[in-house]
């Protein structure tokens, strides 16, 4: 991939940049910054080089119809705080408001096209509609630049289909993804320690697959756990469970003993009788139990304290880490034991730290840790999974592309 700082004098020059600004929102409020300030060095450098900045993204899913609360402007407003200098938003993605703005800017200025998943053909499976649209992304542009690396994944118009039609590189938080992921899984120093958490085992099957060739140790806990321990011969209560995945499991274990590696269980969990997820809230009592003795009429949402104290040492002692996953419904104060646990644990780590995206960014965030507490945050979950799979991501590989 090209880089930007490849691109020679960009004095002048129109960047149309693919960002990735799908932050969560309480009303019209951010409440996590993280990826709108993981853009700001390359969106910087660019704007100090004195190019004419236009940014595409998308906010959550509003299906191609325009909906008002799915709207970039509390992103704008965000990105202009974070910049020191105006955002201007333009009102739909490829329209008249769209092409006036752009038309207007000048050196050093920067705009922000509306919500792309406002227009059907973004994310359509037709590659002539969608090429249709990326050619309408392209009079905004002379040369494209990806920085979204959540997004890199999908086969979309804003991510895949504008880089055949303009010239292309790499923003700086691309590159950087990329960089700490081929070290994961071509050059991790060891030991290795890999985490998953989060609810699907059928999401992390492939990646365990795969990392089982490159990790030491696998470190599984949170939803997916259960479909674990009944592959051991234990029964789970009303935990979550994947009946579907049981054998398959059964067998990722089998073969990680047989290659020597260690897959390491929870031990003991917390229990409930029944949850409120809306509310933030437990029905009863949390009772903690070891992991061959969960009641019946009971369900795991959190990994108990004989568990955090077992993976804890995992990390710790490790000098390349990954996690993607909370150990359990972190969102709940009393069942976000567990997950804490684990971000110090990886605080405390001496080694490289990697915090895979998605839901285990927003928790160490809402922790209140800073970034700079860990080696690395990613800013794409599903993508960096996918990166660990071994799979080919359409928005990178096209960058590649002679």
């Amino acid at each position: 991939m090209k880089s930007i700082h490849q691109l020679g004098d960009l004095r002048g020059q129109r960047i149309l940049i693919r960002c990735d600004f799908n932050v969560p929102l309480d009303g019209d409020v951010i409440t996590d910054d993280g990826r709108i300030r993981a853009a700001l060095p390359t969106l910087t450098s660019l704007l100090e080089a004195g190019a004419k900045v236009v940014v595409m993204a998308h906010l959550g899913r509003p299906k191609g119809q325009v909906a008002p609360k799915f709207s970039l402007a509390p992103v704008a407003q965000r990105l202009s705080q974070l910049l020191g200098r105006p955002v201007k938003l333009a009102q739909d993605v490829v329209g008249p408001s769209a092409e006036t703005t752009v038309a207007g800017l000048g050196a050093g200025q920067i705009a922000l096209l509306e919500n792309v998943r406002f227009e059907a053909a973004e994310e359509s499976k037709d590659d002539a509609e969608r090429a249709r649209l990326a050619e309408r992304y392209a009079r905004f542009g002379d040369i494209f630049v990806s920085d979204g690396f959540g997004v890199v994944h999908r086969k979309q118009a804003s991510v895949f289909d504008i880089a055949r039609l303009l010239p292309n590189a790499a923003g700086d938080l691309v590159v950087q993804e990329v960089a700490v992921l081929r070290q994961l899984t071509e050059t991790p120093q060891r030991p290795y320690v890999v985490v998953l958490g989060g609810a699907k085992v059928a999401d992390k099957l492939a990646v365990i697959e795969n990392l089982l060739q490159v990790a030491d140790t696998l470190v599984i806990g949170g939803g997916m756990a259960y479909t674990f321990l009944k592959a051991e011969g234990l029964e789970v209560g009303q935990s979550l469970l994947d009946p579907t995945k049981v054998e398959a499991c059964a067998e990722y274990l089998r073969a990680a003993r047989a290659a020597g590696k260690s897959i390491l269980l929870p031990v003991d969990v917390r229990t409930v009788t029944d949850w409120d997820f809306a509310s933030r809230s437990v029905v009863g009592e949390v009772v903690t139990v070891p992991v061959d003795q969960i009641p019946a009429d009971r369900q795991g949402l959190d990994i108990g304290p004989a568990t955090q104290k077992l993976f804890a040492q995992a990390v710790v002692g490790a000098k390349t880490v990954f996690w993607n996953g909370p150990m359990g419904v972190s969102e709940i104060e009393v069942l976000s034991q567990g997950t804490r646990a684990l971000a110090q644990a990886l605080a405390d780590c001496p080694g490289l730290t990697v915090v895979g995206g998605g839901d285990s960014a927003a928790a160490v965030r809402a922790f209140g840790y800073p970034d700079d507490a860990f080696g690395h945050i990613s800013t794409g979950g599903g993508a960096s999974l996918e990166y660990l799979e071994g799979k080919t991501l359409p928005g990178l590989a096209v960058l590649t592309e002679a």
